[in-house]
C-alpha cells in the first residue's frame, strides 16, 4: 500500500496525548513519535513465522514509504526501540532506543535487528509485554508528540495479569497500543491458537487515540502489512478503508463497543489444558 493511497484517505489520529509516561528531562530530544516494537517469540511462533516477522520490520523501516512519512513529520525524526517477549517476565531488548532521521539511521537500526540471534520461550504474556514497555518511554532520552507500542503476536494472553487491565493502565498514561495479529495457522487446542485473533486484538489489546489492528492471514502479507503499519504509526494517521486492490489487508480501528470475544480466552484455554 503506497503512502499516497494512505495519505489520501487517512485522518489525523488526534492531538498529543497525556505525558504521564514520557521523558520530561530538559535534554530529551523532540521527535514526532516514540515507537516501542514488541515482537512475540513464544513457542507458538514457529521459526518461519519468526523470520517473516523480523524481515517485515527490517523491510518496513528501510522502505521508501516510511522515509516519506518520516519527512512529513513536524520534526522529521522518530525514536524506536525493539524488544522480544514471551512469558510474564520474559522480555529482552534487542535494540535500545535509537533516533531515526533518515535512511542511514534506519539501515543501522535494522542491521542491529538482523544481527540478533533468534530465540523462543514459553507462554504468551501480552500483558507482560505491555507492562515492560510502558516505563521505557520515561527514560528514552526523547520526547515524542505521540507514544506508541506496536505489538505483534500469534496468540492470546495466557500468562500474567489480565490483558485488559494492563491495556487500560497503559492507555491512561497517554500511550497508544496498535496490533499486528499473526493468523497463519489453523486454530487448534494443542498450540492454543484461537479463532478470530484479530477480533481479540481489537477488543482486548489495542487502545488509545487512533489505535488500529492489521491482521496477517497470509504469508505474503507480512512485508506489506508491516510496512503499512509502520507508515501509519510514523505519520500519525490511520486508514479505515478497505481498498479493492488490497482486499485481504484490512486496517481495523479500535472498537468503541464491548468485547465480542472473551478477553480471558487464553487463560481459560491454558487452565483447561494444564489445570493451572
Amino acid at each position: 500500500m503506497g503512502l499516497a493511497v494512505v495519505m489520501a484517505v487517512a485522518a489525523l489520529a488526534g492531538a498529543a496525548t497525556s505525558t504521564i509516561h514520557a521523558d520530561k528531562s530538559p535534554t530529551a530530544i523532540p521527535v514526532d513519535v516514540e515507537l516501542v516494537i514488541a515482537v512475540d517469540v513464544s513457542y507458538s511462533m514457529d521459526p518461519d513465522e519468526q523470520a517473516l516477522q523480523r524481515e517485515g520490520y527490517i523491510t518496513g523501516f528501510t522502505s521508501r514509504e516510511l522515509m516519506q512519512a518520516l519527512r512529513s513529520g513536524v520534526h522529521g525524526k522518530i525514536a524506536v526501540t525493539y524488544f522480544e517477549w514471551a512469558g510474564t517476565y520474559d522480555q529482552k531488548i534487542i535494540v535500545p532506543w535509537r533516533l531515526i532521521d533518515g535512511p542511514e539511521a534506519a539501515d543501522a537500526f535494522v542491521n542491529e535487528i538482523a544481527r540478533a540471534p533468534y530465540r523462543r520461550a514459553s507462554r504468551t504474556s501480552i500483558s507482560g509485554a505491555l507492562t515492560f514497555a510502558k516505563p521505557l518511554f520515561e527514560g528514552s532520552g526523547f520526547h515524542g508528540i505521540r507514544r506508541v507500542i506496536d505489538v505483534s503476536g500469534d496468540g492470546a494472553n495466557n500468562s500474567g495479569p489480565f490483558v485488559t487491565i494492563v491495556r487500560d493502565e497503559v492507555v491512561a498514561g497517554g500511550i497508544t497500543i496498535n496490533g499486528l495479529p499473526i493468523m497463519l495457522k489453523r486454530p487448534n487446542s494443542f498450540t492454543m491458537d484461537i479463532e478470530h485473533l484479530d477480533i481479540y486484538y481489537e477488543d482486548c489489546v489495542i487502545g488509545g487515540p487512533g489505535a488500529f489492528v492489521i491482521p496477517i492471514k497470509e504469508r505474503d502479507q507480512f512485508k506489506e502489512a508491516t510496512r503499512t503499519k509502520l507508515v501509519l504509526e510514523v505519520a500519525g494517521r490511520r486508514d479505515p478503508v478497505r481498498h479493492a486492490e488490497h482486499a485481504a489487508l484490512m486496517i481495523v480501528p479500535a472498537q468503541a463497543r464491548g468485547s465480542r470475544i472473551p478477553c480471558t480466552i487464553g487463560e481459560q484455554m491454558w487452565r483447561d489444558r494444564w489445570g493451572n
